[in-house]
């Protein structure tokens, strides 16, 4: 019988042992479990002409954010797929190649097509969803749209315990608002596989946008001392459970959990993750009323700076905007905002000018000009899913604009808007400056 992969796909191998490897490995990257690059190195040792373990180790690679093994897997599965690849073989190489080599647009149509015959590829699934996949960070506002279309277009070639779908099927809906479903769906998918950071994640986003901030922290608190502290995740998800204590007004116990678990020293998670996790939790400290240690934001600043000297990762970009702000390096920030103008300007940038605009309402904001934030970031409501990310983490700029409003003397307005997240996305009252809009 021909070896195949863990969703029934034939794969071309003729180890067994490599196979078995590789289906193990896949699942290990698709959790975002500790081991997975070991386990896929293995299936290459055991046959070092499989083209798929050779990519499978490549992504393992690149979601560590190591970019030159990453390159060097990639490139080894090119040249063997293209000598005993199947014709699905070649395209799953060449949409990770794309991937891989930072052609987001490409690698995004490529993956797109692939799907289309083969929908159960996961590993090539797994590239446009996310809060740091090829649609999120593809520049488009409907990218939790396009998400939610992209699994329900193939859910039927997926089986009711496939806990990989499940699991980003789940956060796709809860993303996109229709977060009971999306709950639903995550917390299955997690029931199948507890041993995946992906699933516990899912589940906190899902409680997150549910308003549940009190069930996720239980959550979190419960399940993450399971999770090996060198998993990739595991400082994101202490951020979401710090994010629920400073939201019920909690700032000491968010941050403990901050110094623990999520701040550059204590985190060994991704770059992105770390640099975006501090930076927009000591934002939401300071903007609540908190007082936040400038030796914190100094910490937070200097890793982000030292990780992303070079602009156009919008993402990125905006958290650095309002790091140098909140750290008064405004040379810096000024040269940031234009340098990503200049990206605009040049088509280079995807997000577009929303990346420069916020940036500059940071600014505004960090030195209390409260009005001209306002100014600034009113138009630019509406077009902040471009830079990507998820709910969770883009919430930081509309508090932003709530708190403008409200020390720029627009009561009203900031009532409004208050109503509208409130809608949106149910949450406590506790924090001082919630209390002063309710009053």
């Amino acid at each position: 019988m021909a070896p195949i992969d863990g969703r029934g796909l034939p794969i071309t191998t003729s180890s067994g042992e490599a196979a078995a490897l590789y289906r193990e490995g896949v699942d290990l990257l698709l959790s975002a479990w500790p081991g997975a690059v070991e386990t896929l190195r293995r299936a290459v040792e055991a046959d070092p002409g499989f083209a798929l373990a050779h990519a499978a180790l490549a992504r393992a690679h690149a979601v560590r954010a190591e970019p030159q093994d990453a390159r060097r897997h990639i490139a080894q599965a090119v040249e063997l797929a293209q000598v005993n690849g199947t014709e699905r073989e070649r395209s799953h190489v060449e949409a990770l190649s794309l991937a891989i080599g930072g052609q987001g647009a490409r690698a995004l149509d490529r993956v797109l097509t692939h799907l289309d015959t083969w929908p159960r590829d996961v590993v090539i699934f797994g590239l446009p969803l996310g809060a740091f996949g090829l649609f999120a960070f593809s520049g488009m506002a409907g990218h939790d749209q396009a998400r939610v279309d992209l699994c329900e277009r193939h859910a039927a070639q997926f089986s009711d315990e496939d806990w990989w779908f499940l699991t980003y099927r789940g956060w796709s809906q809860a993303e996109n608002g229709a977060v009971a479903l999306g709950r639903d769906l995550a917390e299955r998918g997690f029931a199948l596989r507890p041993a995946n950071a992906n699933g516990a994640h899912a589940v906190s986003h899902a409680m997150f946008e549910e308003g549940s901030g009190a069930a996720a922290e239980a959550f979190i608190e419960d399940w993450l001392p399971s999770y090996d502290r060198s998993g990739v995740l595991h400082g994101h998800i202490a951020w979401h459970q710090a994010l629920a204590a400073l939201e019920r007004g909690d700032a000491a116990r968010a941050l403990s959990i901050y110094d623990g678990y999520v701040q550059p020293a204590a985190s060994t998670g991704l770059p992105i993750n770390i640099v975006t996790d501090t930076v927009s939790f000591l934002w939401r400290m300071a903007a609540y009323g908190h007082g936040v240690p400038a030796e914190l934001w100094r910490q937070a600043a200097d890793y982000a700076e030292e990780k992303f000297p070079t602009p156009g990762q919008a993402f990125i970009d905006v958290h650095l905007g309002l790091a140098q702000a909140a750290t008064g390096r405004t040379g810096l920030l000024q040269q940031r905002i234009d340098d990503t103008t200049r990206l605009v300007e040049a088509g280079t940038l995807a997000a577009g000018p929303v990346v420069p605009g916020m940036c500059r309402a940071a600014l505004a904001f960090a030195e209390e000009r409260y009005a001209t934030c306002v100014a600034i970031l009113e138009p630019l409501a509406s077009e902040v899913l471009r830079i990507g990310g998820s709910g969770a983490q883009r919430e930081v700029f509309h508090d932003t604009l709530l708190v403008a409003l409200m020390r720029s003397g627009e009561t009203e307005k900031a009532r409004r808007l208050l109503d509208q997240r409130l809608h949106r996305r149910p949450s406590p009252r506790d924090s001082a400056w919630m209390r002063s809009l309710a009053a």
